[in-house]
């Protein structure tokens, strides 16, 4: 139908988020995510639109209490739809947006892909499964209905038709059983108008979503990638990050021109009351005018955050405090969704 994907880096009309409230996601330590989450909300002010949703009023005065406690003015450029969540992890409960050229504007769609908590692990997810639908009757954006599971962090695009993934994840029989490379590349190519797939392999430690692509490599532009990097001390990631290096070496955009690739340093390995998690500074968000980069406290948050200046030179890079936030097995792209602008 002319529907395409946009990159990330395109223009935006707002950003969808929802609150921090599940206390088992962030166990005993839920009141510093949701401080860390006020930083998110305060980089997109004056940026992104920031559609904030709440599942009731006392979700709703918690949220304008904190945000005005850290200095984010809750009555400029942010609402705070009803719409009931059981997490806050958008990038995948929530719905992928479309747009099509029509006239010098675009019209935009989206797409409501079935949510059934990262293959089941998660239940019950109604709430969550019923996001995109409830955003579509909010806006008035068209939405078609998938009926097969893709998580918006288990892909990656240009916006020119390539797509990055992982065989880990988008080839689980926990989200289909009998999935193949092809049939998988066929979806992609109808729903997301993919033209070239980039299959990489396994994730990273730590994440429970069985390898998104979103938590190690993501498009810059049209033909680099940056991609996390491992400390060869860390046994559980530098091979699985190496193998996966070697794999864009080998790749195209999709026109034919080798991708540039930029390696992000390594955090160190971030454990919260002794539990893993899945740190990264890849798991960056791409807003008008900023992108905004998951920090750990760490001494390479710096480095992380040159290197990325260097790459988005058009944008402020912001750092984000995400110690506690990643304690839910995701970080700032995880919980945000873009909603592209009606104009080019």
């Amino acid at each position: 139908m002319g529907y395409r994907w946009p990159a990330e880096w395109e223009s935006h009309a707002a950003t969808w988020l929802a609150w921090p409230h599940n206390p088992e996601t962030w166990s005993g330590h839920l009141a510093a995510a949701q401080r860390e989450f006020t930083a998110i909300v305060r980089a997109l002010q004056g940026r992104d639109w920031v559609h904030l949703l709440v599942s009731n009023d006392a979700q709703e005065d918690a949220a304008r209490t904190l945000l005005r406690e850290v200095g984010v003015e809750p009555d400029s450029g942010i609402d705070f739809p009803r719409i009931e969540t059981d997490d806050a992890w958008l990038r995948d409960s929530g719905p992928i947006f479309l747009v099509r050229d029509s006239g010098g504007r675009r019209e935009r769609a989206l797409i409501d892909f079935p949510f059934d908590a990262w293959g089941g692990k998660y239940l019950p997810c109604r709430n969550d499964a019923a996001v995109p639908m409830r955003i579509s009757e909010r806006t008035g954006v068209e939405r078609f209905a998938a009926d097969f599971v893709l998580e918006g962090g288990a892909i990656d695009g240009n916006g020119n038709g390539a797509i990055l993934t992982t065989e880990s994840c988008l080839l689980h029989e926990n989200r289909e059983a009998g999935r193949s490379r092809e049939q998988m590349e066929r979806r992609l190519a109808e729903w997301l108008g993919a033209t070239h797939v980039l299959w990489l392999g396994a994730g990273i430690d730590g994440d429970d979503t069985d390898g998104h692509v979103d938590d190690f490599a993501r498009f810059v532009d049209p033909s680099t990638v940056a991609i996390a990097g491992a400390d060869p001390a860390d046994a559980a990631n530098h091979a699985v990050l190496a193998e996966n290096r070697d794999r864009l070496r080998r790749m195209t955009d999709g026109t034919g021109k080798p991708l540039a690739i930029v390696e992000l340093p390594p955090p160190p390995v971030h454990r919260v009351d002794g539990h893993r998690c899945p740190a990264s500074y890849a798991n960056f968000y791409v807003a008008n005018g900023a992108v905004l980069v998951p920090t750990f406290g760490a001494r390479a948050d710096a480095r992380a955050l040159a290197v990325l200046r260097e790459i988005w030179t058009d944008r402020e890079v912001v750092g984000v405090p995400c110690a506690s936030l990643v304690l839910g097995l995701g970080g700032v792209h995880c919980l945000s969704q873009q909603e592209p602008s009606v104009f080019a």
